[in-house]
């Protein structure tokens, strides 16, 4: 799935915070990794996103755009 830019923002700073509050990293990173992203929770989630390893779903919702027909009677 392609997602737009404003998913991708979404969904990597929603990683983030939970990184930064203590969830354990989804992804294998060396300690020579961490020291390269500085750990930085944002980079690590792109990371994350890169390598498909994201906890996090998009729902899109799509207009219903059939028109309602009445019933007379």
């Amino acid at each position: 799935m392609k997602y737009t830019k404003y998913e991708k923002a979404r969904m990597i700073g929603a990683r983030a915070l939970q990184l930064s509050m203590g969830a354990p990293f989804m992804i294998k990173i060396s300690k020579k990794e961490l020291a390269e992203v500085k750990f930085n929770p944002v980079r690590i989630a792109t990371l994350e996103f890169n390598k498909g390893a994201l906890p996090i779903n998009v729902l899109r919702s799509h207009p219903d755009t059939r028109v309602k027909q009445e019933v007379q009677g």
